[in-house]
This record gives C-alpha cells, structure tokens and sequence, in this order.
C-alpha cells in the first residue's frame, strides 16, 4: 500500500486515500504521511463500493473536477494516470475513462477474467458499448458527471453501476490499455469473492437489463438527440 502511495505522490501532489475500516497496522502508516495525503476512514469495513464514494465525494467537495481511482493492492501502475489523463482531453465531452487491463496477461486470476468477460457482455447488451474491462477500479471520474450516489450500492458490482449509469447519462466511456501486475500465489491480496460477488453481479446485472428497457435506452436516445442539436449550432455558427 505505501508503495502505492509513495509512487502517486510523485506524480501528484492531492493523493486521497480511503481506509475501509481496516483492523491492522494500516491506520498508523497512514499517519506517518502527515499532511502530504488527505485520509478518508472510518470504523468498520463498508465495502469498495462504498470507500470509492467516499473518496470522490471528498475530491468533490475539495473542488476538483476530474479524480483518478486505483486499489492500494499494487495491480495498478501509477504512473499510467498520465495514459487516462491524455484519453481524455482528446475530446470536451464529458467523459469517464477505464485503464483496460491485458487480460491474458501473466497471473491474471482465471475466475476474474470470467467475471470479468461476463461484466463485459451484460455492459454492451445494457449500453450498446463494448469496453474490454468493465470491472478495472484504475479510471478517470469526471466528478461533475457522476450519478447520485444514492443509486450506486456499496459492495464491488458498485463500479459496474457507475459505469452503467453513467452511460445512460451521456457521459463518453473511454478505454485505455494499462499496465498490470498480479502478484503470485500465496502473496496476492484480494477481497474478490469468486462465488458471492459474481452472483450479486448477476442480480444487479438482471436488474439494469429491465432498467435499460424502461430507463436507459431512452434516456440514451434523448442525449444522442441533444447532441445532434449542439453539434448543428456548432456547425450553423462556424
């Protein structure tokens, strides 16, 4: 974790960090950055779900308009913060974008790549959008197009729904490839629960398939509309 922490810091100067309710030693390394991060915590495990809005919550309200998500576990590279932040200024649109992991790569976990390509599947049939890794926690939130919170739950589907959500809204999902790094076997630390997250990822994916019917598409259909009425002032007043 600090390895983490250490290497955002010297890319960024406002690192937040989300301790979920941790029971070891995690707390006391954390204060031992004093000010140089800002420490979101609290007394017990909430879930990912629910460390992940607190952090963009505070990002929020400390004023800024774009923040970066990345687990502590060391799978992602820090340093690639800087591939997101270049896939999204290719456009002004408002926009969230995914660091696509290798899913071949070395280590990979079989059952995650599963889940994964399962998430995959049910995102494009929900969205029209295809994303080659729907379940990567390493992305760049437009904070000003978030959905509200209130519909986002607390456990590990809750980036999934974010995703979702926010295509629904308009906002432009991007994928960029990132680097990735699976410890081996035995030093390899993961709260994924194979069997009971994968079935709330079908629950949850059950759910916004009739919302996509009753909800999304249209709700798609009308921001494709106002885009095509934007873009043909643009064009009226060139």
């Amino acid at each position: 974790m600090t390895s983490v922490i250490d290497r955002s810091l010297a890319i960024c100067n406002d690192v937040i960090v989300v301790n979920d309710g941790s029971t070891d030693s995690t707390g006391d390394l954390l204060k031992g950055y004093g000010g140089k991060i800002d420490v979101v915590e609290y007394g017990s495990n909430k879930g990912k779900g629910y460390a992940l809005k607190c952090g963009l919550r505070r990002a929020k309200e400390q004023g800024f308009r774009y923040a970066i998500t990345l687990d502590s576990d060391g799978q992602h590279f820090p340093e690639d913060a800087v591939l997101l932040i270049d896939k999204a200024k290719e456009s002004d649109e408002r926009v969230l974008v995914v660091g696509c992991r290798n899913l071949t790569a070395d280590g990979m976990p079989r059952e995650n790549t599963f889940a994964n390509k399962f998430s995959n599947f049910w995102f494009r049939v929900q969205t029209g959008i295809d994303m080659p890794d729907t379940q990567s926690g390493y992305r760049l939130y437009d904070l000003d197009a978030l959905p509200s919170f209130a519909m986002v739950t607390n456990r590990y589907e809750s980036e999934l729904e974010l995703l979702v959500f926010s295509a629904w809204r308009g906002v432009r999902i991007k994928g960029v490839p990132v680097r990735v790094y699976y410890a081996p076997e035995g030093e390899r630390v993961s709260h994924f629960r194979p069997f009971m997250d994968f079935f709330r990822i079908s629950v949850l994916n059950t759910i916004l398939c009739f919302a996509a019917v009753l909800y999304g598409y249209p709700r798609m259909g009308v921001e494709k509309i106002k885009e095509a009425i934007r873009d043909h002032k643009t064009m009226k007043h060139k």
